[in-house]
Order: C-alpha cells, then sequence, then structure tokens
C-alpha cells in the first residue's frame, strides 16, 4: 500500500516515473552487428520492433561483413549478426547457430548524377580511361561484382577496392570514381548524389542477406525471437520500402 501510495503521489506531482513504480522489468538491450548496406533499413526495423516489443533495445552496428566476423573472431560481443552474402556467415560458422534469409537483393551501376560519362553497361566499365571502384574480393559486393562480370564476359581493372560497399558509393558520390558497382537499395539511399545504370537481369545475381544468433550471446531468446520478426509481414513491409526483396 505505501508503494502504491508513492506511485500515486508522484503521478499527481506530475512526476514522469518514480523507481519502483509501474513496470520494474529491465529493459534487454540486443546487439547486431549488420552489413553496411542495411544502414538505413535496419534503423528503421530496430525501431519499429521497440515500438512492439516493450522492454526491448535494439543497438545495430555496421561495417563491412567480412569485418564484421573477424571482430567477432577477435572476442567482440554481439548477439546477432547479419551479413551481405552466404560465404561470409559460412566464415562465422563455429560462432552461430542456424542462419535465416531474411532478404534478397541485386546490383546495379553507380555513376555520377546524369550519368556523364554516357555509361550503358558493364561492357563499358573495362575502358581503361574509365576510373571503376569495387568492393575487395574478399567482401560480399566484391565477389557479387566479380560474378556479374563473369556473366557479362567482361574484365574491369578497378582503379580502388573498398572494405565496404559504402565506401565504394562515397567514392562515387566525391566525384572520385567514375562508376561503382553497388547494391540498388545504396542508390535509394544515395538519392540525388547518384545515378544508376542497370545491370541486366541475365547478367546480374542475387543477393542473400542470412541473420544468425552468436552462440555466445547473452539473450539468446530475445536474439531469436528478432531474427524471427525480421521475416515477419511488418518487417518485410519495411525491407522492401527500401527496396530489398523478400527471400
Amino acid at each position: 500500500m505505501k508503494r502504491l501510495g508513492a506511485c500515486l503521489a508522484a503521478l499527481l506531482l506530475g512526476v514522469a516515473f518514480l523507481a519502483g513504480c509501474g513496470d520494474s522489468s529491465p529493459t534487454k538491450t540486443i546487439t547486431v552487428f549488420a552489413a553496411s548496406s542495411l544502414t538505413e533499413v535496419m534503423a528503421e526495423l530496430s525501431t519499429r520492433y521497440q515500438q512492439t516489443h516493450r522492454g526491448m533495445t535494439v543497438q545495430a552496428a555496421f561495417g563491412g561483413s567480412q569485418d564484421l566476423v573477424a571482430q567477432l573472431k577477435d572476442g567482440k560481443s554481439a548477439d546477432v549478426l547479419v551479413t551481405a552474402d552466404l560465404p561470409t556467415m559460412d566464415e562465422a560458422a563455429k560462432l552461430v547457430g542456424s542462419r535465416r534469409t531474411i532478404a534478397h537483393n541485386s546490383m546495379t551501376i553507380a555513376v555520377a548524377p546524369g550519368n556523364p560519362k554516357h555509361i550503358q553497361g558493364l561492357a563499358d566499365l573495362a575502358d581503361p580511361r574509365l576510373s571503376v571502384v569495387l568492393g575487395a574480393p574478399s567482401t560480399p559486393s566484391g565477389r557479387y561484382a566479380l560474378q556479374v562480370f563473369a556473366k557479362a564476359g567482361v574484365t574491369v581493372a578497378p582503379k580502388w577496392e573498398e572494405i565496404d560497399v559504402r565506401s565504394v558509393l562515397a567514392r562515387v558520390r566525391t566525384g572520385e570514381a567514375d562508376a561503382g558497382i553497388v547494391y540498388i537499395t545504396d542508390l535509394k539511399s544515395a538519392g540525388a548524389a547518384a545515378s544508376s545504370v542497370p545491370i541486366p537481369a541475365a547478367q546480374n545475381i542475387t543477393a542473400a542477406y542470412p541473420a544468425a544468433v552468436l552462440d555466445r550471446s547473452g539473450h539468446k531468446s530475445q536474439a531469436r525471437t528478432f531474427v524471427a520478426w525480421l521475416t515477419s509481414p511488418e518487417a518485410v513491409a519495411i525491407l522492401t520500402k527500401y527496396g530489398f526483396t523478400p527471400p
């Protein structure tokens, strides 16, 4: 009764919160290591999840998929890992449980606004007069770029190789590079700062984004619930809004 009286008094005085009043269950935080191409969409996914799952906080850290795996192998703590391809998730096989593909993506050619170099397709990127930037071969975007070049029968010598796809996009946005291979979702994030030259479906790939719970997670139950939610209709609608396609 004393506790109830104190809570009522606090409410009458306009106090928003008094220790011990209301729901006293502690907030749980799950940390998500996510590929850099998920930066904007994961922010909205995290916000929505927190709104619909009381007492949960989602903290996301972004980077190149291979760099995130390297950090985990070095002892960094996280609850969920989301990479931009399956091979990189395979590199973390000893650190994670079962994985679930939460979204798909594909590639496009990023160029300066208005396409001033008049790039028509992948074959044009073989022109040595063009400054081309790609993801390094060890990155998902770099591997995907090599796959689309192989499908097109094109050999490209990039001027730069970056550690993540957002660094590839940055080279194009700043005008340092004439063109780069990025995910189609990256072009949505660039807005008017970059234009896109589509890659035909026959030359393109399907990028898969697997998510998995870390074996050493301190919140496995909550992490599993979050990963499962990422394929819910609510989450799929958000992913679709940013240009991803359902698994």
